[in-house]
Parts: structure tokens; C-alpha cells; sequence
């Protein structure tokens, strides 16, 4: 592919409105189908805010009627706001499109940002995203003083722990030793075009995860660069790593379209 320009739309006092970051994502959109631009990447901070993805269920929302915003992208709940980067990559690719090839792109480019922050990251299978993994199950602390026999998480499908206390909540996965994600990824595609895109924990409040059901995910939590690293993270140091290998894996790529399975006789 060609070489992949960045903009950098605003972050801290300058955050960018989500309705804003959207209008943007599409006109960039309908240009990079119009061959007037090159692959494009939005980089910026958002205001506190809650989107949705097509697949959001209802008991995933805030209990309290916050909100939320519904959007095109796949994907479930999640919290966008201070001390979180989001990269909204605009980007052109071979039909049919490969979607999780993709994602597993992104993926690869923030595993490297992690690595090179000194925090160690894998993919979990069947959840997309870059995670920090917890420890073995039998290793875990016990949870409000219950052994993990009784943990309501393994047994009860309905548990929610938006109504169960802190001991649960998933901003303090880390305190349990749980796997717990640091950057979540959504996407689009429209006209063999990409939309929407990552965000990565930097160093946000993640008390705002636990009014819902991050992604959809209730035996998991969240984690940022600054909670793994114990000290703090700013956005500024963050960006240009992440501008630098996402044009690593980005730019390298080599794009192929979907392979389709035809039918046999």
C-alpha cells in the first residue's frame, strides 16, 4: 500500500465531540473512495462518552440511563474519554475484504506499542482486542473473601456486576490478576473502505467501564499503560509510538482479498 498520512484532530482541552470524530470519519471516507486522499488515520482524544456497536444488547447499557450513542460499527458497549487514544484508521483495501486480517493488523500494532512500553500483551481467541493476560485461574485471589468455587461469575450466566460492588467491577480486574484488555478495536467497512477503528488505554479514569458491560465481556476486565506500569502515561509520550508502527504494519502489508470457499458439485 501507499504511505498512510496522519491527522491528529485534538486531544486534552481539545478533545474531539464523537458527533464531530464521526462527520469526520465519513467525509475522509467518501474522499479515500474517491481516490482525492490516501489512507488516512484520525488520531485524538474524545469527551467522556458511551457508543455502541451493532451487536450491544440492552442489559449491556448503563443501569442509570446515561446516555449512549449508537453506532455502525461492529462490536458491542464501550466508553470512550480522557486519557484514552483513538485511532479511527480510513483505509482502502483489496475486495473482498479480509475483515479480520484487519483487525488482526491493528492488533499486531498496538501488541508492539505495549512491548515497547514494557508491558507484555497477547490476542485472547474468539475476543478481538489486545489484552494483558491474568494468571491461571487456581492462581487467582479470592474474591470478597469466597473461595473461587463460589465465584457468581461461574455459575450464574445473569451475574452482573454492575450490581455486585467493586470486587467485580472491571476496572479492578488487575487487583484480581484476571485478564482485563487495554485496547479495544471496532470496525466498518463500506465500499472497501475502513471506519472507526482502536482505542487504546493510556491512562483514563476506567472506573467509567464499570456502569456497563465492556464489550459484552462480564468475566473479564480493563486495563491502561499507566495501571500495568504503575506510573504515569501521558497521550504525548504514547502517540508517536503509535503513529510509528502502525506505519510499520500498515504500510507492510501485504493486502489480499478474502478468500472465498466455492462450492464443490
Amino acid at each position: 500500500m501507499g504511505e498512510l498520512r496522519f491527522v491528529r484532530m485534538g486531544f486534552g482541552a481539545e478533545a474531539v465531540e464523537y458527533q464531530e470524530a464521526w462527520d469526520e470519519q465519513r467525509r475522509v471516507h467518501a474522499a479515500r473512495f474517491a481516490d482525492e486522499v490516501p489512507d488516512t488515520v484520525l488520531l485524538l482524544e474524545h469527551p467522556p462518552v458511551y457508543t455502541a456497536g451493532r451487536r450491544t444488547q440492552d442489559n449491556e447499557r448503563p443501569l442509570d440511563g446515561t446516555p449512549v450513542i449508537d453506532v455502525d460499527r461492529g462490536g458491542k458497549i464501550t466508553w470512550h474519554g480522557p486519557g484514552q487514544l483513538v485511532g479511527y484508521p480510513i483505509q482502502q483495501l483489496p475486495r473482498p475484504v479480509d475483515v479480520v486480517a484487519h483487525v488482526r493488523r491493528l492488533e499486531e500494532a498496538l501488541i508492539r506499542v505495549c512491548a515497547e512500553f514494557g508491558v507484555e500483551t497477547s490476542r485472547v481467541e474468539g475476543r478481538s482486542g489486545v489484552w494483558v493476560l491474568g494468571d491461571p485461574v487456581e492462581q487467582r485471589p479470592s474474591i470478597g473473601g469466597l473461595s473461587l468455587d463460589f465465584d457468581p461469575r461461574l455459575q450464574d450466566e445473569e451475574f452482573d456486576p454492575r450490581m455486585n460492588g467493586p470486587e467485580y467491577a472491571p476496572s479492578n480486574a488487575g487487583q484480581r490478576r484476571e485478564d482485563r484488555k487495554i485496547a479495544a478495536i471496532g470496525i466498518r467497512v463500506a465500499k472497501g473502505v475502513t471506519m472507526h477503528g482502536f482505542a487504546l488505554n493510556v491512562n483514563p479514569d476506567n472506573r467509567w467501564f464499570d456502569r456497563i458491560i465492556p464489550c459484552g465481556i462480564r468475566d473479564a476486565g480493563v486495563a491502561s499503560l499507566a495501571a500495568e506500569l504503575g506510573r504515569d502515561v501521558t497521550i504525548a509520550e504514547v502517540l508517536p509510538v503509535v503513529e510509528r508502527h502502525l506505519k510499520d504494519v500498515l504500510e507492510h502489508a501485504d493486502l489480499k482479498p478474502r478468500e472465498i470457499e466455492k462450492a464443490t458439485a
